[in-house]
């Protein structure tokens, strides 16, 4: 189906865009048939998932391809556990759709509104040191080129562009299915602590690479972590879910209902942010609970922000985010929102944050009617000065001459990307500045 180009925002109103015209592609001959069109017609395509990314990689100026009616199940291999996929199905749709089948993702990220498609090809992570981000569990997709053809990428089959194409930023085509390598079902015993911020910093390395899952969470304007410590048990182990009042209680009323208004309060009276905060690491993250892996994983997140989040050699994160303390500090900024904290496994695709080293990760974010770019840069600078990538989908400054130097792989990225999409078919104003001209 094709629609005139309405306004397309994404969803921290950080990026807005008017397409020249949108389609609603419902098969992938639909979406052969749109990208053809678009090359004869001297138009560039973008395909969008669920606008979640803060940054401007899914800005589409001409063609706008929304792939929602290619989602759901497409094929099972109980033997490998591998589970194809529709290219726009939700993160929130797996739960459901997997369960039948006795799988679950090896790993998720707090949230789990992006499509599959559009979460792996920016490369979105969970945290777990000896976990790799979504885009790891990849081992097939099938991608529209340039030229209208349909390409498959596997293991077996046109292997050489599996590291490439599984952080693609949608710059070689339009992913319209993936196969990912699933696990059995699993559980996760969730403690949630608050505990000494230098305490939390001190301990970091040692619990991200034994703990299967560790976070934490540090409140500006106090010297509290809120700690998120996740070990997996086998689905056949005992469930203590949390009860549904106190979960509505602890992610809705607290972290999303009264949360909301203490930042649009701060917007207008910043000194009632300090206490809030305060108030906030007091009342919030100590609970103790197991449940089915989705269900600890993600968080609700209803209050919009706008995020910064950058990559790091994991051993440099506890220097580095005492220098983001001091920045607050000496800069008397008032900041609502707090700055996580998590860490991911090494791995081999291309493009992805945390190729080829063990990877922590700092993010910080500010309330959506609040301007970020001041607090943002100077985090930035701090990140870029300990070697940081910055996440593809989160918002940064960075453009491809300094980004050049911090993947061992990124000419040869760009070969490949010469090689499946010349013309730059393809391209938006984001490539253009994070991959060059």
């Amino acid at each position: 189906m094709t629609a005139s180009g309405g306004m397309w925002r994404n969803w921290a109103r950080s990026e807005t865009v008017r397409p020249a015209r949108i389609e609603r592609p419902s098969s992938v001959g639909a979406v052969q048939r749109a990208v053809v069109a678009a090359a004869r017609q001297g138009m560039r395509v973008k395909a969008v998932g669920s606008g979640h990314s803060f940054s401007g990689v899914a800005i589409a100026p001409d063609v706008q391809l929304d792939l929602g009616g290619l989602a759901g199940v497409l094929a099972v291999d109980a033997a490998t556990r591998r589970v194809t996929l529709g290219a726009g199905t939700r993160l929130h749709q797996l739960p459901a759709l997997l369960r039948p089948h006795g799988l679950a993702m090896e790993n998720m990220g707090d949230i789990d509104r992006q499509t599959i498609a559009g979460a792996t090809s920016t490369g979105t992570h969970g945290t777990g040191g000896r976990f790799g981000g979504l885009a790891t569990q990849i081992v097939a997709l099938t991608v529209v080129t340039a030229s209208g053809e349909l390409l498959t990428v596997s293991e077996t089959e046109n292997a050489e562009l599996l590291p490439p194409a599984r952080v693609g930023l949608g710059a070689l085509g339009v992913i319209v299915d993936l196969t990912i390598q699933c696990v059995p079902a699993f559980l996760l015993h969730a403690v949630e602590r608050p505990e000494p911020l230098e305490s939390a910093l001190q301990t970091y390395l040692e619990r991200s690479a034994s703990e299967d899952h560790f976070e934490f969470y540090w409140f500006p304007h106090t010297e509290t972590a809120l700690t998120k410590t996740n070990t997996r048990l086998p689905i056949e182990a005992a469930r203590h879910p949390l009860g549904r009042v106190g979960r509505w209680v602890d992610d809705e009323l607290l972290a999303n209902g009264l949360y909301r208004g203490a930042c649009a309060v701060g917007t207008v009276l910043p000194g009632v942010i300090p206490p809030v905060s305060r108030l906030a690491q007091r009342v919030t993250g100590n609970r103790d609970f197991t449940d089915v892996s989705p269900r600890v994983f993600v968080t609700n997140r209803a209050v919009r922000f706008r995020e910064l989040e950058y990559a790091l050699p994991r051993e440099v994160v506890p220097e580095a985010l005492r220098a983001v303390k001091r920045l607050i500090e000496n800069r008397g900024w008032r900041i609502s929102f707090p700055v996580e904290v998590r860490s991911a496994a090494a791995d081999d695709a291309w493009l992805s944050t945390a190729f080829g080293r063990e990877t922590g990760y700092i993010a910080v974010h500010r309330y959506f009617r609040e301007r970020p770019e001041e607090y943002f840069r100077a985090v930035e600078g701090i990140m870029s000065a300990h070697g940081g990538r910055p996440h593809w989908g989160k918002m940064h400054y960075r453009d491809a001459a300094s980004l050049q130097a911090l993947y061992p792989r990124f000419g040869d990225f760009l070969a490949v990307r010469d090689r499946l999409d010349p013309d730059r078919l393809f391209g938006n104003p984001y490539l253009e500045k994070v991959l060059g001209a």
